[in-house]
């Protein structure tokens, strides 16, 4: 009975469950993946590449003056790059300004007429930056306000800043065509075209994506929005402030349309009401172009803004000099083909981050 007694009072500590050894990943799906996602990043630079080949062997087939057609692709594609350089900031976020033509118009109007009045380039180039600022800005504090989609707020200022800017050329300007325009008096035009350097416009678009690239890549702001656009609740839980963050990218993106209003008029030294009509679109499409998630968060890239803007550029004139004989049917075509590509490249881009499982 003792010995009884003595086994009851034993302590039987139940043994710890074996772990079983964790399946060994397997290194070759993991290394395809890889070699997968690296050749859809590539993707982007190697059809600019292969586009700009593309763009010269026409030129020389068609016998063009190649310096004369590299300075307007310069000149048309460095408009589109300082845009959408700016945009990504609000593109990042996950939201779209369908404005961003009409702040480009309004923006170089009152510039126009500053110049008109002043005769200095860098007063023209101040005012379209601030005149963009503030309109971007208008913008934001509307949605904040009134806790509207940004998006929302953008589509009603497309009407707005159209109208008033339309208004405008209308009253200063006299008619040309089929519509208005406010053109620079040609004694005022020496110094605007000292400006008009394809070298000087690359120089100061350089300095603006370094600036936008230290920003976004090295900053808390571009964590922080980057943050936003791949997971909004997640961002808002952790004491990140959408109206904060969006008024930055506002105010990022209205500094790249009013560089961009500036370079339109040193290129072309007039405003009409149809400048800067279909920029929006353009700059939508560059960004995609560039590979950039049209979703944003964490895969946004700046460079997608300039990759994307080169290759849209180089794109439209292509088929420009190969459906040249089709005369006033072109432009349908080209549009309709553009089309095709901007769908096809977001279905490859999009196989990139199309996974079962959220973006972290």
């Amino acid at each position: 009975m003792e010995n009884v007694k003595e086994n009851e009072n034993i302590n039987i500590t139940p043994s710890a469950p074996v772990e079983e050894p964790a399946p060994k990943k397997n290194n070759n799906a993991r290394k395809k993946e890889l070699i997968k996602r690296w050749v859809i990043n590539l993707l982007p630079i190697a059809a600019l590449g292969i586009l700009f080949a593309v763009y010269m062997i026409l030129l020389i087939v068609n016998d063009y003056k190649i310096s004369m057609s590299l300075t307007a692709f310069i000149n048309q594609a460095i408009i589109i790059a300082f845009v959408a350089t700016g945009a990504i900031f609000i593109f990042t976020l996950g939201s779209f300004d369908i404005s961003l033509g009409a702040s480009t118009l309004f923006s170089a109007t009152i510039g126009v007429i500053v110049y008109i009045s002043t005769g200095s380039v860098f007063a023209m180039f101040i005012v379209c930056i601030l005149v963009a600022v503030a309109c971007s800005l208008l913008n934001s504090v509307i949605a904040a306000v009134f806790h509207l989609p940004m998006f929302v707020t953008t589509v009603a200022m497309l009407s707005v800043l159209t109208a008033v800017a339309s208004n405008i050329i209308q009253t200063e300007g006299s008619a040309t065509g089929t519509s208005y325009a406010i053109s620079v008096p040609y004694a005022m035009r020496a110094g605007l075209e000292a400006f008009n350097s394809p070298i000087l416009k690359l120089i100061v678009l350089a300095v603006f994506a370094l600036i936008c690239v230290f920003v976004f890549e090295f900053t808390k702001i571009g964590r922080k929005q980057k943050f936003l656009g791949g997971n909004p609740i997640c961002a808002k839980m952790s004491g990140i402030s959408v109206s904060i963050f969006g008024i930055i990218a506002f105010v990022m993106a209205g500094i790249g349309v009013g560089l961009g209003a500036g370079m339109t008029i040193v290129y072309a030294p007039s405003v009409s009401t149809t400048t800067a009509g279909s920029i929006g679109m353009s700059v939508f499409i560059a960004i995609v172009f560039g590979g950039m998630p049209i979703s944003g968060g964490a895969r946004s890239r700046i460079y997608a803004a300039l990759v994307g803007g080169t290759s849209y550029i180089l794109l439209q004139n292509i088929l420009n000099i190969l459906l040249q004989s089709m005369g006033g049917a072109r432009d349908g075509w080209v549009q309709l083909i553009s089309a095709i590509t901007f769908l096809a490249v977001v279905f490859v881009t999009g196989m990139n981050y199309r996974t079962k499982n959220l973006p972290r």
